[in-house]
């Protein structure tokens, strides 16, 4: 009999045998874990899940027709729904209209309640409903749109509670869980894993990117760990069609925390800020200026009378770290000032013409941002070759408006400069980590570098500095 021929039944012996020698069982090997049972988890988190519904004074309106089937769809979930000939809205200009629906939950049992700033942002009226059907006028203690966090109160005592979790030991992967009011829902409990961790969506927290089922109502309930702890609160979705598409997201709680704590104490958030837009170092740029590694944040734009100005921080610098903490990539840099106290001195790192520096600075309030214009000159302009450049001086009052101490405006670009994306208008500060007095010093920086060699050049255009890389003709 060939071996092929053999059943799976008959070689468990010959398996037992062997694996009895090697120290260990076969068929503990092939034991299959079982799926996680979150019925303990909703039983004790549960309670502490709240429903948030939000309303505004609204004018009557004329709205199109509502579609039959649609209709009926709502009545057969118990959402009432005009019949026709009915108004479509309250003919009272006083009366309330249900604006939306969100979920929450008790931090402390004297009746605090975190949710998202986007379920009560522009709400007249905020009710939180618990799990025991008991419902409560919310006060809006404070709310955060940067990183859409919001702190509810409601007066009531020895609510149940949610246990808070260490978002530090959460690992891709991981189960979670997620309780909330989608579409109006309550209570509804949907499961995934944890598909990223420190997710860059744009805004100004890194965010938690899950798998777990997420919709409209889900809005500001928490997500869980194994343990029953909070770990996130579920804030947005990604979705091409407005429905869930498998990739969610939360804040994470730490960070969350930091935003209530404040809003509890203050009602408002007050985060640090130097005046720079941040740009990011590509591995090409990195190797270009000789940066040891592609990391950091490149600096394209200095506020006038900024911190960062006064600290003398230039277009074209990289920060590699501020206070200490390394810039990884250049939208950390926002968050780390940011979560700096205003009026705090602290040293930054920086990365210019090749090599590594420090500089003070005095940590300011983040406020709006705004930006210089050029000035026009009548200085001489001076051709260089063979990159394509004409070349003139900044005058005084150029470099007093543009704030740099020295630079050259390009008057025509052409060749290997117009293939790089140099224009008219255009300043370099600087030449292969080497600042530019003038155009007759750039001439003389350009014409002893190798003909074939790219050159670096920092370019400052409108109010942004980049990291321009020209390849002369050949």
């Amino acid at each position: 009999m060939s071996v092929l021929s053999l059943k799976p039944r008959r070689w468990l012996p010959v398996l037992g045998f062997v694996a009895a020698l090697q120290g260990f069982s076969p068929l503990a090997v092939a034991q299959p874990q079982g799926l996680p049972d979150f019925t303990e988890l909703v039983e004790k988190v549960g309670p502490a899940v709240v429903n948030i519904r939000t309303s505004e004074k609204a004018r009557s309106q004329q709205q199109a027709p509502m579609d039959p089937q649609m209709q009926e769809c709502l009545r057969r979930f118990g959402v009432p729904v005009p019949r026709r000939g009915q108004p479509q809205q309250p003919d009272d200009d006083d009366a309330p209209q249900r604006r939306g629906v969100g979920s929450g939950f008790v931090l402390a049992a004297d009746g605090v309640v975190l949710t998202n700033a986007h379920v009560v942002d522009g709400a007249d009226e905020v009710t939180v409903t618990l799990t025991d059907k008991r419902e409560f006028k919310a006060k809006v203690l404070g709310t955060d749109r940067r990183s859409d966090v919001a702190v509810l109160k409601i007066e009531a005592t020895g609510l149940p509670t949610v246990k808070l979790g260490d978002v530090n030991r959460l690992k891709v992967g991981e189960w979670v869980m997620a309780i909330g009011s989608p579409f109006g829902f309550d209570n509804t409990v949907t499961a995934g894993i944890v598909s990223a961790k420190a997710r860059d969506t744009g805004d100004f927290l890194p965010l938690i990117q899950t798998d777990v089922a997420i919709n409209p109502g889900n809005s500001g309930g928490p997500l869980l760990n194994l343990k029953g702890e909070v770990v996130g609160i579920n804030s947005q979705i990604y979705s091409q069609s407005g429905g869930f598409m498998g990739i969610s997201f939360a804040i994470p709680i730490d960070e969350a925390m930091r935003v209530a704590n404040e809003l509890r104490n203050s009602g408002r958030v007050v985060r640090g800020r130097i005046g720079v837009l941040p740009g990011p170092v590509t591995k090409e740029v990195a190797e270009a200026i000789k940066l040891p590694r592609a990391y950091g944040a490149l600096v394209q734009r200095v506020e006038p009378d900024s911190p960062a100005e006064k600290a003398g921080l230039e277009g074209g610098d990289v920060v590699t770290k501020f206070d200490g903490k390394t810039v990884e990539r250049f939208n950390e840099l926002a968050r780390i000032v940011g979560a700096t106290k205003p009026g705090s001195r602290v040293t930054m790192q920086v990365f210019r013409n090749g090599a590594f520096r420090e500089l003070p600075v005095t940590v300011g309030e983040l406020k709006e941002t705004t930006t210089a214009r050029a000035g026009e000159s009548e200085a001489k302009p001076e051709r260089i070759s063979p990159f394509g450049l004409t070349l003139r001086d900044l005058s005084d009052a150029e470099r007093k408006e543009l704030r740099v101490k020295a630079g050259v405006r390009i008057e025509e670009a052409e060749g290997a400069a117009a293939r790089a994306g140099l224009k008219e208008g255009d300043v370099i500060l600087s030449i292969d980590n080497t600042e530019v007095s003038g155009a007759k010093a750039a001439q003389a920086l350009l014409s002893k570098l190798e003909k074939a060699k790219v050159v670096t050049m920092v370019v400052r255009r409108g109010d942004t500095s980049n990291i321009v890389l020209v390849r002369p003709a050949r």
